[in-house]
Order: structure tokens, then sequence, then C-alpha cells
């Protein structure tokens, strides 16, 4: 819950995993400030002045996209010329500037943002926090370790969407998620097989004695210092669905695995969802990739 902190963790981290030879870091869902990971605590309008007040932090401490904020991860990602990906609370600051997205950026080994993509759907007491994404940002994208693209979370679960990701040839596809456990890890799995690609399950590891003391409302909320909120569940699966690394559950720490996209071309020799084998004369997808506005400004003036 606090912004800058956060990002300095983030660069540390970055620092100590290109160290150690990593072309690409991946944070998780939400990691900047944090997870609000109280709405599936508190009921939605039940205690109206907790959930005011938490929403102001997560709001005061959300990214601004347009600002200097995020400046230290590009300087980071260039200076040790690895690819980030990393979730983010994003404060919209071109409408209301009130609304929050959840959201999750990827920065290119150069140091220039290559892509943003906003969370398509909120999940269940999420609404309540994030608006609503679009399909500017369902993309896949060109990076130093291979074609990226990512969905959060219960964005997993929507075919269409991932839909779109096989048909522009993902081959790292990165699963940042608050969600853990065997159903979960099956889902992915899943997502190895149908798309042919290379899966990296991202884990919101949280301890309730991560989360500061001066959390209002702490010891209602987590009285159990001791009490894991999520246990991580970070995983690899290669192309086809086997389980090569992890899952790392109820364990700290930066995750390592070598990643050979040659493999991803391979796997696709046997059933390739959007090549040989799609039926386009029968199914087509559409997706709407302009961005979405409220409200659209024009110059009525005249010479």
């Amino acid at each position: 819950m606090e912004k800058h902190k956060t990002i300095e963790i983030a660069v540390t981290t970055v620092e100590e995993a290109a160290t150690n030879g990593a072309e690409l870091v991946i944070f998780t869902e939400a990691f900047i400030p944090g997870y609000p990971t109280w709405i599936w605590r508190l009921r939605p309008g039940g205690d109206w002045n907790l959930l005011e007040e938490l929403h102001k932090q997560l709001l005061n401490n959300s990214v601004v996209m347009e600002s200097n904020d995020l400046a230290p991860l590009y300087e980071v990602a260039k200076k040790n010329n690895v690819t980030i990906v990393c979730g983010i609370e994003e404060r919209d600051s071109y409408f209301s500037q009130s609304t929050i997205y959840n959201t999750v950026i990827v920065i290119g080994s150069d140091g220039t943002l290559l892509n943003k993509h906003r969370k398509l759907m909120p999940t269940n007491p999420e609404r309540m926090v994030w608006g609503f994404g679009d399909a500017s940002g369902l993309k896949v994208v060109d990076t130093s370790s291979g074609r990226v693209g990512i969905l959060l979370c219960w964005e997993n679960y929507m075919p269409l969407a991932r839909y779109a990701l096989y048909s522009q040839g993902v081959e790292i596809y990165i699963a940042p998620t608050y969600d853990s456990g065997d159903g979960w890890l099956g889902t992915l799995q899943h997502i190895a097989r149908e798309g042919c690609c290379w899966v990296v399950g991202c884990g919101n590891l949280m301890k309730a004695s991560d989360i500061p003391d001066d959390f209002p409302e702490k010891s209602t909320l987590y009285p159990d210092n001791n009490e894991w909120v999520n246990p991580g569940d970070s995983v690899v699966i290669a192309p086809g669905g086997e389980i090569v690394a992890g899952p790392i559950n109820k364990e700290s720490g930066i995750f390592y695995h070598e990643i050979d996209v040659e493999k991803v071309s391979i796997a696709k020799r046997a059933l390739d969802v959007t090549g040989h084998y799609s039926r386009p004369d029968i199914f087509q997808l559409h997706v709407n990739t302009h961005a979405q506005s409220p409200c659209v400004f024009t110059d009525k003036s005249t010479k």
C-alpha cells in the first residue's frame, strides 16, 4: 500500500534477478502497490467507512502512467538489459482521474513501454475496486526473450481472450494471478496444451505479517500474523501441459527457469488452434481493439 516503496522492492528484485542471469522478470497481479485482498473479507457496502478509507489509500498509491512513477523500472530494465512484466494498480489520468484499473505492463530490455493491458473483467468484489479494461492492450509483443502475451487471473477463464493471444503467436503466455491451488494449476496446464505455448503462472504470495501494522482494522481482518493469505503457487509449464518447475507454495524468493521458445512451434505440429487446426469457414473471432472512451470531444470551429 506504499507505491514508491513497492517500486523500490521491484527495482532491487530486478537487479538481483539480472545478476543471476534472468532475461525476463515477472511480477504478480497488482504488485504495485499490492492486491486489495481485503475485498474478499469485507462485505461490499458493509462497513462503508472502512472500505472508503482503504480505497482512498489504494487510489493515492496507484500508478499514474503519465507521471514519472515508473521511471525507476524503465531505468533498471535498460541498465540490466531485461524485459519486465509487472502488475500495477493504474489510476486513470484522462477522464474522471478517479478510476483504478488492474493493469499489467511490459517494459522492454531497452527501457521502453511495450504494452499496457487493463484487466477486461474484474471478478466478483473486484468490480467494487477496478474499472473494466478494453482490448487496446490485448496484444502479444516481441521481446528479447520471445513473443509475450498476458492475461490477468480469471481473464484466463475467458476462452475468446485466450484465443486472441494464441492467434498472435504467443510463445510465453504469462498469467499473473491472485488465484492458487490445484484447480488453477489445472487451468494453466490446459492453456499450455491448448495454445502449445509456455505458460508462466506468477502467484500472489502474501502472509498476514506482510500487511503493515497500521493497516486499518488489521487485527480484525487478519488476526493471525502467521496466516498465509495467499500461498503463491508460481509455476512454469511447458508447451503440451507438463509442469517443469514449481509450483512454489508458501515460499518467498525469486523463482528461475530456462525457457526454450523453439519448443512452441514444434508442439504446434500436431495441434495449432489458430493455424491448421482452425476452421475459419465456420468460426471467426472479431476483436475490437479500439480504446474505449466515455466522451469524445469534437472541434466544431469554423473558418
